[in-house]
């Protein structure tokens, strides 16, 4: 996958060059769910992963997302209702055992091909944009790079409201 472009500015007849070397070429994979409570402001909770050699899986396991989950629970202090979109791995038998073994989990699924309807979508979206134009040389820079950028949006609930907002679903009644 190739880096994400914005537009720059640069003088006249000088067309400017972002150049990306192949160092970069492992991935950072980010997980991160949007959470709203009664009298609360929203919160966004995330995990980076860097792949590691001796991992099958490039990306987030079930193991992996039933972590994040288990510290949103710890974080919020109460039961949750998960919206889930229908990616392969939140529909696998491990994460179906792994839900009917957390009586305080709910789990809705968002209808195929909805992104529209997920506000963590939003998120990657402001993320990437952020990042655009922007290289690093390590990996560990470009996760700490995201790192920062995921903390910043942490800090702006009125960003966070906006993210869930724009899918037009009705949250009052988990409100």
């Amino acid at each position: 996958m190739r880096p994400p472009k914005g537009r720059t500015w640069a003088r006249r007849g000088c067309t400017p060059v972002v150049r990306v070397t192949a160092a970069i070429s492992p991935r950072v994979s980010v997980a991160a769910l949007l959470a709203i409570g009664p009298r609360q402001r929203p919160r966004l909770i995330y995990r980076t992963l860097r792949p590691r050699r001796d991992r099958r899986r490039k990306g987030f396991s079930e193991a992996d997302y039933a972590a994040l989950i288990d510290a949103a629970h710890q974080q919020l202090g109460g039961p949750i209702v998960l919206v889930w979109d229908n990616l392969n791995t939140h529909v696998s038998a491990a994460i179906v055992q792994m839900v009917a073994a957390r009586p305080w989990l709910t789990v809705f699924r968002l209808p195929p091909y909805a992104p529209e309807l997920n506000p963590v979508e939003r998120v990657w979206a402001h993320l990437k944009r952020s990042l655009a134009n922007l290289t690093k040389h390590t990996i560990a820079e470009l996760t700490a790079l995201v790192k920062t950028r995921l903390r910043r949006m942490q800090y702006r609930p009125g960003l966070l409201v906006g993210f869930l907002a724009s899918t037009g679903l009705d949250l009052g009644s988990f409100l």
